[in-house]
């Protein structure tokens, strides 16, 4: 009896240690953790519906419509001045002399020259007529009125040359004299009393009185869109009561190689005088809208190169990709001409690290 019970004590035993160790090593077996979904904070807007008409405003300056640089037509030296920038000048004004006694001494021996050949002109003049009358009676020979003939048409030509070089001659030393060729106003000035000037060398620049342009820099998306037609609303910078209005004047076909815009000139219709040349202006003018929805440049995105905004389900506070079709980019914004409506509540931030379905927290709120 006492081999029996010893058996059945070493398996009783045995069942218990058995049952310590899966006990102990179930104790220290980990709990399974449960990954959370990340909620990913997010920035958004609603859309709205794009206006069918826009007021787009630019800054400018004032420009004469017309600048003309004044110059003498021959070289010297400048000895007077007689205007300054800033002066009013009329058509015909005096604006600056050279020293005109090379010119005038031209004129003297121009005449000269002319009163000579007018003298040898008129014998020979006479000479003519009397080898005609001659031959007309028979008591010359045809050699004699032929030299007659001959010598005269020679001096007339010697006539014509010194009459044309007097003509020059005057015409130098009026040259010597540079005048306004129309009414305006000296915006810059290039030439100073004592001064050797060549040619052609810019003295004055005049800003002719027959009309003035605001000047603006327009970017390609506005130029596509407007008018010439279009009436510019202007108003001066610093005091916006100070208003007036034009039309396109001319747009420069080459875009800035700099800024990538392109010059624009608008004609301005009987401009208050407080529009000066160089005041800076504001132009606002009314365009056509493009149809569709305004959204920011940011909360576009591409999906296997397709155009498309990440869209809000306010009810669960999910986002999805929408597919949508651009219309036009503006500064700042895109117009989306299918694929959105209004109301839609649209991604404008954080778009680059959603995926379909995904939950989101709106900076600001508490998720």
């Amino acid at each position: 009896m006492r081999g029996v019970s010893g058996r059945y004590g070493l398996r009783a035993a045995g069942q218990v240690f058995l049952t310590a160790v899966v006990l102990y090593t179930g104790g220290c077996s980990e709990p399974v953790k449960v990954e959370e979904a990340v909620v990913r904070p997010v920035r958004v807007m609603t859309v709205v519906e794009q206006k069918a008409r826009e007021a787009v405003t630019l800054s400018g300056t004032v420009e004469a419509k017309t600048e003309v640089d004044l110059s003498f037509r021959i070289g010297g030296r400048v000895v007077e001045r007689m205007a300054s920038v800033g002066d009013r000048v009329t058509s015909g004004q005096r604006l600056a002399r050279l020293d005109a006694q090379d010119e005038e001494n031209s004129l003297r021996a121009a005449q000269a020259n002319l009163a000579a050949a007018e003298g040898k002109f008129i014998e020979a003049e006479a000479n003519y007529d009397r080898q005609r009358q001659l031959l007309s009676r028979g008591h010359t020979t045809r050699q004699r009125y032929d030299q007659a003939s001959q010598v005269l048409n020679t001096l007339r030509s010697q006539l014509d040359v010194a009459t044309a070089q007097l003509a020059i001659a005057k015409t130098r030393l009026e040259d010597t004299v540079l005048y306004a060729d129309a009414p305006g106003e000296i915006t810059a000035r290039f030439g100073e009393s004592g001064q050797v000037v060549q040619p052609g060398q810019v003295i004055f620049r005049v800003a002719r009185k027959d009309g003035r342009d605001a000047v603006f820099d327009a970017p390609a998306s506005l130029i596509s869109r407007g008018s010439r037609d279009a009436v510019v609303k202007i108003a001066l910078s610093i005091d916006p009561s100070i208003a007036g209005s034009g039309r396109v004047r001319e747009v420069s076909p080459q875009a800035d190689p700099l800024t990538g815009t392109f010059r624009v000139r608008v004609g301005l219709d009987e401009p208050p005088a407080e529009l000066r040349l160089g005041s800076t202006v504001t132009g606002t003018v009314t365009l056509e809208g493009v149809g569709g929805v305004a959204v920011p440049a940011a909360a576009l995105s591409r999906t296997n190169g397709e155009p498309v905004v990440w869209v809000l389900d306010s009810a669960n506070n999910t986002v999805s990709p929408k597919p949508v079709e651009v219309a036009a980019h503006r500064v700042g914004d895109v117009i989306v001409s299918a694929g959105l409506s209004p109301g839609d509540v649209v991604v404008t931030a954080g778009v680059q690290t959603l995926r379909p379905g995904q939950k989101v927290r709106l900076l600001g709120q508490q998720s």
